[in-house]
C-alpha cells in the first residue's frame, strides 16, 4: 500500500514495536520505514540552568536508545531530530515525501480534550494518511 512510512517513537512507551508491526502490514514490498524520535530540548528558562554538555549527553542517550530499539529490524531506518514533537513529525513527513504516518496513542484524558495529544495534532495537520494505533 505505502512506499514510505513514518513511525514516530516515544522511547519511554512500550508501543513502538506494535506501531512498527502495523507499519510493516501497511507497507508494500520494499517500502521504506522510518523510525523517528523527536528529542525535545529543555524549554525557556530551564535551558539557561542546564550545562550544554548535559543536554548533549541526554541527546546521545536518546540516540542510543532509538538505535537499540530498531537494531536488527530489516528495512527500518532510525532517525532522531530535535524540535517540538507534533510539529516536527508533521514537518519531517512533509519534507521527506512520507505516504503514511503510523503513530501510537494512549487513551485520551480530560486534558487531551483541551490541549490535544501529539497523535491528535498529527492527525489534524498531516498532509498524508495517518494510522493511529491504540493498544487495548
Amino acid at each position: 500500500m505505502y512506499k514510505k512510512v513514518l513511525v514516530p517513537m516515544a522511547l519511554d512507551h512500550d508501543i513502538s514495536q506494535h506501531t512498527l508491526e502495523v507499519a510493516r502490514a501497511l507497507s508494500e514490498t520494499g517500502a521504506e520505514i522510518i523510525a523517528l524520535h523527536v528529542y525535545e530540548l529543555p524549554q525557556g528558562s530551564v535551558s539557561t540552568y542546564l550545562d550544554k554538555s548535559i543536554v548533549e549527553e541526554a541527546f546521545q542517550r536518546s540516540r542510543n536508545a532509538l538505535l537499540n530499539k530498531t537494531e536488527g529490524l530489516e528495512g527500518v531506518k532510525a532517525e532522531i531530530v530535535k524540535g517540538h514533537t507534533a510539529r516536527t513529525i508533521i514537518d519531517y513527513a512533509n519534507d521527506n515525501g512520507v505516504d503514511c504516518i503510523v503513530i501510537g496513542s494512549h487513551k485520551p484524558g480530560l486534558s487531551d480534550y483541551f490541549l490535544g495529544s501529539t497523535a491528535s495534532r498529527v492527525v489534524r495537520h498531516a498532509h498524508c494518511a495517518v494510522h493511529v494505533h491504540r493498544r487495548p
